[in-house]
């Protein structure tokens, strides 16, 4: 039995709302002898089914279990409904002892959610790429269809490192606490806690009905209460076991696996960049060569994201490889072999594919991948919307890097930003292109290529306008392909005033037409475009005016997976070929005859065109 003096202290520090003394809710223990058979049994609560298989990192006084893999995570219910006596309705205390082993936009540490678009019911703890953050709706604030309020803590966490996280609710005031010390606090949300219609109730993850973020890092200890603590109930829970926050992480080496296989990355005649991602830092080695037996080596430097260059490569010439990397515990991971070929001379015909906005559809993506690697191009031009969300970790592994195989890892990907790239880290972080990255040129065969960022600035004072005036007029190349996200003419329905409603709409992004009469003055022959997601294909465009020489070809080849769009109700001058539906294009070169090839997704050809 507990001494009064502490139940007394402990009943003052945590007022009683509705329920007889302070026992959580819920409370869970990340033990190795609360595990039994795939489940994690809880002292109060459900207990939780584990989608991974647990192990377990030591401490001075315990031990925590951790939660790895792209699966991860503690599911406790599957509807929320059916544990509703061991949730908080009127206000509530999360107490928990976790660490972060991999930062997430939207991490995920307990929680019963829905926040999709407009709907946002449910309350979570968490944590974003540098701190956490507690996320709650009420009766309140509910604007009809339920509104969040996220608040974030000031503390940046360490990765690895153990933290006391609590937050509270007393009806009226959120708070968040990090190692006993308030952070942040909002009046923002009051009223009983407001549930979503449907949600699963999960300890290690952040899910709701279309979106699944996994817990990567300790879970060591956690609490809920259906009262709001006070800050002096705070500052001893975190006293009981405040060594625990100094105490360096036990360096048992967490599982080893690769994240993304194989890639390719800035062909040149004589050179070839290889990368690839393992869940740890591990030593960068590619074995390469003119057979599948690959006996020449080259390293790059020891990482977690790989990157290394092959040089002193013969032109045009196909080589085999394979990547192998190992950890400082000695756990390794080899791929198997592939192929690629360097860039080929000038006089030696070429193809190419042409794939945009792919988006979080890796199966539409990955048919039209395995179509166009079925024509066996040189390279993959990709004009922007690699994934839905750049800042999502998660849609670069499971959506972009998986749907873009068997194509990505046989021949090198060239892209531009779109606007769902958000600009974030990862993408600078898989990509390896020459400097600054958001805009550069490339050679291949005859033809040189100017790619554009057109989220940034592209007026004629801004720095990529003058660049690109600048490498055009410098460039003597046979053929000149600018490649940029937003299309300057498009015939879509509704992305440039809404032509169903009005006959005032714009035919195409005005900020990405200021770069129009550079095409026109150095002789540009096609501009790639992605945004829309439909195909289409203008006449040339020379002065404002459809002509039949003269000014270059403008393409849009949005269907790489993102969700459909429709042409407007008329056509306007520049229109040639439009189709709604899910394509790649193919580009053939030979000389001075260009040949441009479309297909749907079954891999019917619906357009031809050729240049001479």
């Amino acid at each position: 039995m507990k001494p009064l003096s502490f139940c007394l202290a402990f009943l003052v520090a945590f007022p009683v709302l509705g329920h007889e003394g302070p026992d959580p809710l819920g409370h869970w223990t990340g033990r190795s002898d609360r595990v039994k058979e795939g489940k994690l049994m809880a002292r109060l609560g459900p207990d939780g089914a584990l989608s991974f298989k647990p192990r377990f990192i030591k401490d001075k006084s315990g031990e925590s279990l951790l939660f790895e893999g792209a699966k991860a995570k503690c599911l406790l219910a599957v509807d929320f409904k059916t544990v509703l006596k061991s949730l908080p309705r009127e206000a509530l205390t999360i107490s928990a002892w976790v660490s972060v082993n991999t930062p997430r936009e939207w991490g995920g540490v307990l929680g019963v959610i829905q926040d999709n678009g407009d709907k946002e019911k449910g309350w979570i703890l968490g944590y974003d790429s540098s701190t956490f953050y507690f996320g709650l709706a009420t009766a309140g604030a509910d604007d009809g269809d339920g509104k969040m309020t996220y608040l974030k803590a000031k503390t940046k966490y360490r990765l690895g490192k153990l933290y006391h996280l609590v937050a509270t609710y007393d009806g009226e005031k959120t708070k968040i606490y990090v190692n006993g010390k308030a952070e942040a606090s909002t009046t923002a949300q009051s009223g009983d806690l407001l549930y979503p219609e449907a949600a699963p109730y999960v300890l290690g993850a952040y899910q709701d009905s279309n979106e699944f973020h996994p817990h990567h890092g300790r879970i060591r200890e956690v609490n809920v209460f259906g009262q709001a603590a006070k800050a002096e109930w705070v500052a001893r829970e975190f006293a009981h076991n405040e060594a625990l926050a100094t105490e360096k992480w036990n360096e048992v080496e967490p599982s080893f696996e690769v994240l993304v296989d194989p890639y390719l990355q800035f062909a040149t005649k004589t050179s070839m960049t290889v990368m690839w991602h393992t869940s740890l830092e591990a030593s960068s080695v590619v074995r390469f060569g003119p057979t599948n037996a690959c006996r020449q080596t080259a390293e790059g430097k020891a990482s977690a994201i790989h990157e290394v260059v092959l040089e002193g490569l013969d032109p045009e010439t196909q080589y085999f490889y394979r990547v192998e990397s190992r950890t400082a515990a000695g756990t390794a991971y080899v791929s198997e072999p592939a192929t690629f070929k360097t860039a080929v001379k000038e006089e030696t015909p070429y193809a190419f594919a042409v794939i945009s906005d792919t988006q979080g559809n890796p199966k539409v993506s990955g048919e039209l991948a395995k179509l166009a690697w079925g024509q066996r191009p040189s390279f993959l031009l990709h004009p922007g919307d690699l994934v839905s969300t750049g800042k999502n970790r998660d849609h670069w592994l499971k959506h972009f890097f998986p749907g873009m195989r068997p194509l990505i890892n046989h021949v090198p990907f060239y892209p531009v930003l779109g606007n769902h790239e958000q600009n974030a880290k990862h993408y600078y972080d898989y990509v390896s292109l020459p400097d600054p990255e958001y805009y550069y040129a490339f050679d291949f065969g005859n033809a040189r290529f100017f790619m554009i960022d057109t989220n940034q600035k592209v007026d004629p004072a801004s720095v990529q306008f003058k660049w690109l005036e600048k490498e055009l007029s410098a460039s003597d190349a046979k053929w000149k392909f600018v490649c940029h996200h937003h299309p300057p003419y498009s015939s879509d329905e509704n992305d440039y005033g809404d032509l169903w409603k009005s006959n005032k709409g714009r035919h195409g992004d005005l900020r990405a037409r200021e770069l129009v009469p550079l095409y026109e003055k150095h002789g540009v022959d096609v501009v790639w475009n992605g945004h829309i997601h439909s195909y289409e294909r203008t006449w040339r465009v020379l002065g404002g005016k459809a002509v039949e020489s003269g000014g270059p070809f403008y393409m849009i080849t949005g269907g790489g997976g993102g969700g459909l769009e429709t042409p407007a109700p008329t056509r306007p001058f520049f229109q040639n070929n439009v189709r709604r539906g899910h394509h790649y294009v193919m580009v053939h070169v030979n000389g001075g005859t260009l040949e441009l090839k479309a297909f749907t997704l079954d891999d019917r050809l619906f357009d031809y065109h050729k240049i001479e």
